[in-house]
């Protein structure tokens, strides 16, 4: 009898197998990290083998510590790190060096040279300029290996985001695939026409012959042949849009925000693509029975790491959960503004030059203050991507559901409820990239017959509502506002000035 779903999160720090029930319930789990590399400053890479080394690992530990076997699995669902590029060879199965990671910034030079070509590329993938994405570190990779332009061109290497790398090795080379979420942000694939484009791969003079097929996210990805039990993989996308699905985000205008190091947030726009002008991304959600659903999408840079920011630059308290305590011992922060960027500013101000700073400092002001001040911030950077979206999309948002590390702070969820004058939703299961990948799996091998069973699965443990009066928070927000030009007026001086 066919039992579970086994889902594969594969992210940029750990790899995590989960057994999830037919109510939806993430049953057992399992995980392993994995070691990114740093071969210098701003380079980030990771060893393909130890990836997939890691999924092995965590798949036997499942089957160990639930007593469950393949034969009781209806299928695999995996979700992936976005964007991080591994290319291998055809032949062997071996990759021909380090994947690069979403995060890494030595392709930067690559995407520079290319500048110029930002509108077209845009207007055909929804993507900014960026090294980012996945095409500039195709570009990077063939330039680096021995004839590896000429081996592309003759079909000898295959490129794959994690997911086409891990389905390559799941069926024993049988599947060379992807979904159309992963194929959105390649900045190779055409979101209009919903297939790779030719005059895009020849911006970065990447052969077609590489790429994998692109399916839809429940659908037939190959036996599982390198595992007993005959498992198919009937479900795959990348971790974001796995968690708006994974959030039951199936209507036009519902969005989800992580809460993470980061903050990412999607907002389903329904199934025609919208270029954005507001500094957004627009990018495939999923794609049903050929019909595709589409998100914008905004990032905060500096999200839940302002709280580790805190923790270990001042030291002023030696847990991150402790932030709550600290700020919840003020009723507001008396005037204090923290802006936190240290990496610049993200959607939708795009200021890679923008530093971070506090504003509002008096005598009076203290740790608590700040703190607060802190935690606020994350909710005032998630409220200028959502005010983005609104006015893009020309939509209102009744409500946010929410996930990641930093939505167990009780405080900051009620301010971001109270800053943008809505209900902030925490799901009973916080695991929802995950649940997203074995949703679609399900809904691939028929576990779950429409996305209506699904919501019957998907259950909210805590409704934060709006306590603060409208005016309040518009003024709040207003001055917020005021804190982020003052800050982008701020240019530092060179070192040693």
């Amino acid at each position: 009898m066919k039992k579970y779903i086994l889902a594969i999160d594969q992210g940029t720090t750990s790899t995590r197998a989960i057994l999830i029930s037919k109510k939806g319930e993430a049953l057992f789990k399992a995980q392993r990290p994995v070691d990114c590399l740093f071969p210098k400053p701003g380079w980030v890479e990771v060893d393909p083998d130890r990836i997939w080394i890691s999924v092995i690992d965590v798949i036997n530990e499942l089957m160990v510590v639930s007593g469950a076997s393949m034969e009781e699995v209806a299928a695999i669902g995996i979700t992936n790190q976005r964007e991080t590029t591994v290319v291998w060879d055809r032949k062997t199965g071996k990759s021909v060096c380090n994947a690069i990671v979403w995060q890494s910034k030595q392709t930067q030079e690559l995407c520079d040279a290319r500048m110029h070509k930002m509108d077209y590329i845009q207007s055909k993938t929804g993507l900014r300029m960026n090294p980012y994405f996945s095409a500039s570190k195709i570009r990077y990779i063939l330039d680096q290996v021995p004839d590896g332009q000429k081996k592309a061109e003759k079909g000898q290497l295959a490129f794959g985001t994690i997911d086409s790398w891990l389905i390559y090795k799941m069926t024993k080379g049988a599947s060379h695939c992807t979904d159309v979420s992963n194929a959105s942000r390649t900045m190779l694939f055409n979101i209009f026409t919903m297939k790779y484009d030719e005059s895009l791969c020849k911006i970065w003079d990447i052969p077609m012959k590489m790429l994998p097929k692109v399916m839809d996210n429940s659908a037939d990805y190959g036996e599982a042949s390198f595992f007993p039990g005959g498992v198919h993989i009937y479900g795959v996308a990348g971790d974001q849009q796995a968690a708006l699905f994974g959030q039951c985000c199936f209507r036009k205008g519902d969005s989800k925000n992580t809460y993470g190091t980061g903050c990412f947030m999607l907002m389903n726009i329904g199934d025609k693509p919208v270029i954005s002008s507001q500094g957004l991304l627009t990018t495939v959600a999923w794609r049903e029975n050929g019909v595709t659903t589409y998100a914008f999408e905004g990032s905060v840079f500096v999200g839940g790491a302002i709280v580790q920011w805190l923790r270990d630059q001042t030291r002023w308290f030696e847990d991150s959960v402790d932030s709550e305590y600290y700020a919840s011992k003020v009723k507001d922060t008396a005037g204090v503004y923290f802006v936190p960027a240290f990496v610049g500013l993200g959607t939708p101000w795009w200021d890679d030059e923008c530093r971070g700073a506090i504003f509002g400092l008096t005598r009076g002001s203290d740790r608590h203050h700040i703190t607060r001040a802190a935690l606020e911030s994350v909710a005032y950077q998630s409220k200028d991507v959502i005010e983005s979206m609104k006015k893009e999309a020309g939509l209102s948002l009744p409500s946010l559901k929410v996930d990641g590390g930093a939505s167990a702070n009780g405080l900051l969820m009620q301010f971001q409820a109270d800053i943008l004058q809505c209900k902030v939703q925490l799901p009973s299961c916080l695991e929802t990239t995950a649940l997203g990948a074995g949703f679609f799996a399900g809904l691939g091998c028929g576990f779950w017959k429409s996305k209506k069973d699904i919501e019957e699965c998907h259950g909210i443990a805590v409704t934060y509502r709006p306590k603060m009066a409208k005016k309040e928070a518009d003024e709040l927000y207003e001055g917020w506002i005021c804190a982020v030009e003052a800050a982008r007026c701020f240019k530092p001086k060179p070192k040693g000035r």
